[in-house]
């Protein structure tokens, strides 16, 4: 349920209504827009009377939320979130991009292909340290070395890190050295990891599971907000269907869908949701026209000699030329990059 204050209420008379809801069992989430002011009852409404509180006179209107998923809902905030890192934000005026190699691999490598994205204009630098892999016998990262390797790269360009969490025991090395924890797509309902994250401050970048309805990634997404944390990105990275010429079928229609849905940001990955490298620029096209906040692209120095995800995988340079064509077509979605 949520509760639509008029305009100009007087502060003491909200709080005097948040009190009367706390004092009936429910949590209270307030949203104040440049006009109005939000209030989200959090809990069980079933058995609450809207006449109850479209009798007070600062409440403009009283409207019961449908969707499981509640603190995510644009109706509690119908003003879209933006969320912001070092400096850079995800969700403004300007795309957010998200750019380096599916995995760390040494100390050369990452701080290279750090200051060549960049210097193509890339405001986040991603990089695998812990490697999620369907094969036991596949290069699985190079754990807090490879952490070690991207905080190198952070100081060498200053660009904030993105990096993937798989298990909470490592939490305190993230949120002491990274940015933008990473959420993967196979750990999307990992609920205890994701009630861990709840309880951070640090923002999360939570991957759409690649056998997952929008309604369950918006479900993951609450688990996070419900422990506190609001400082959620959304990725859409593809999903799982019978095709087989790419390595997933990027859901494109789920951009425009979340928007309306949610106000949380939402950015893309034309890599994974591809996985081959010569359609990650037809995808980041259609993600910015289609009103993504922002790309995740995978850049490696050598695609060829890449321990991990080499198909996908961009050069610096064929990432720049990339950079160049967005930037006009940014600017007809009435944004920059």
């Amino acid at each position: 349920m949520i509760i639509v204050l008029k305009p100009n209420a007087p502060e003491k008379r909200i709080d005097e209504l948040i009190t009367e809801i706390k004092g009936i069992g429910l949590r209270v989430d307030v949203s104040r827009g440049a006009e109005q002011t939000i209030l989200g009852l959090i809990g069980d409404t079933i058995s609450v009377n809207e006449v109850r509180f479209e009798k007070n006179d600062i409440v403009a209107k009283v409207m019961r939320v449908q969707e499981p998923y509640k603190k995510a809902n644009r109706l509690f905030k119908p003003e879209g979130t933006v969320v912001r890192v070092a400096g850079e934000s995800i969700g403004g005026k300007r795309l957010a991009v998200m750019a380096g190699p599916c995995s760390v691999e040494s100390e050369r490598q990452i701080i290279e292909i750090a200051r060549q994205v960049r210097k193509a204009g890339a405001g986040f630098l991603r990089g695998g340290a812990f490697k999620p892999r369907t094969s036991p016998y596949s290069f699985q990262g190079l754990g807090e070395e490879g952490l070690e390797l991207l905080i190198l790269a952070k100081k060498e360009t200053g660009m904030p890190i993105v990096s993937e969490i798989m298990d909470a025991a490592v939490l305190d090395k993230f949120v002491e050295h990274v940015d933008i924890i990473q959420v993967g797509a196979r750990s999307m309902q990992n609920f205890s990891l994701l009630k861990e994250l709840g309880k951070l401050k640090v923002p999360i970048l939570l991957k759409r599971g690649f056998a997952s309805t929008i309604e369950e990634w918006l479900m993951s997404a609450e688990y996070v907000m419900n422990g506190g944390n609001e400082n959620i990105i959304l990725c859409e990275r593809g999903i799982r269907t019978f095709e087989t010429y790419t390595r997933n079928t990027l859901d494109m229609c789920a951009i425009p869908i979340v928007k309306r849905l949610s106000h949380l940001p939402v950015i893309v990955d034309p890599s994974h949701g591809t996985g081959i490298s010569w359609l990650v620029e037809p995808a980041s096209k259609a993600a910015v026209s289609l009103g993504a906040d922002g790309l995740m692209i995978e850049v490696h120095n050598c695609p060829d000699e890449a321990l991990c995800d080499g198909n996908q995988a961009l050069t610096p340079e064929q990432f720049e030329i990339i950079m160049q064509k967005l930037g006009p077509l940014a600017e007809l979605e009435g944004r920059s990059i």
